[in-house]
């Protein structure tokens, strides 16, 4: 079994899977519009060293909505999103995050798992490459089912700033 990674650079608005130390897959991403930061109300991505607590939606459709972490039963669509002008979309699939680093982003008010941070898909429609998110990365559909299949609950990963 490979030793995997995900490291997200916030900068180059990237997301890279390493297996035993080589990028084996990489991705554009979407982090916070806000910017980094740990607390919670921010609205910026959490830095540092992280772990993925719980794989959501596995066997759902693509495009799936989900509201609060569960499926609505709804699937993406332009006329449902005329509809919820408002709406965060969450699609596809969720790898829900939690932090390592006690006083950083675990704990408190800096607390990452209860901050809802996640890697997620978004609308097609959405753009990669610039930080858009409420603070959760957000990946393109396609790219996401691809990288929920490679990793496992309790890999690590690494969000630099």
């Amino acid at each position: 079994m490979p030793e995997r990674l995900i490291r997200i650079h916030v900068s180059d608005q990237r997301l890279e899977l390493l297996e035993d130390g080589a990028v084996v897959a990489s991705y554009s991403v979407s982090t916070a519009r806000n910017g980094l930061g740990e607390r919670r109300g921010s609205g910026c991505t959490p830095r540092g060293w992280h772990r993925i607590r719980i794989k959501i939606g596995a066997g759902l459709p693509l495009n799936t909505v989900f509201v609060g972490r569960r499926p609505t039963g709804e699937i993406y669509s332009s006329e449902l999103a005329a509809g919820y002008p408002e709406r965060d979309w969450i699609l596809t699939r969720i790898l829900w995050l939690t932090g390592l680093e006690t006083g950083f982003n675990r704990g408190g008010d800096r607390d990452t798992l209860r901050r809802f941070i996640y890697l997620h898909g978004c609308p097609d429609a959405a753009p990669m490459g610039i930080p858009l998110s409420h603070g959760c990365i957000r990946l393109r559909n396609p790219d996401l089912l691809e990288l929920f299949d490679r990793v496992e609950a309790g890999d690590p990963v690494f969000i630099a700033g």
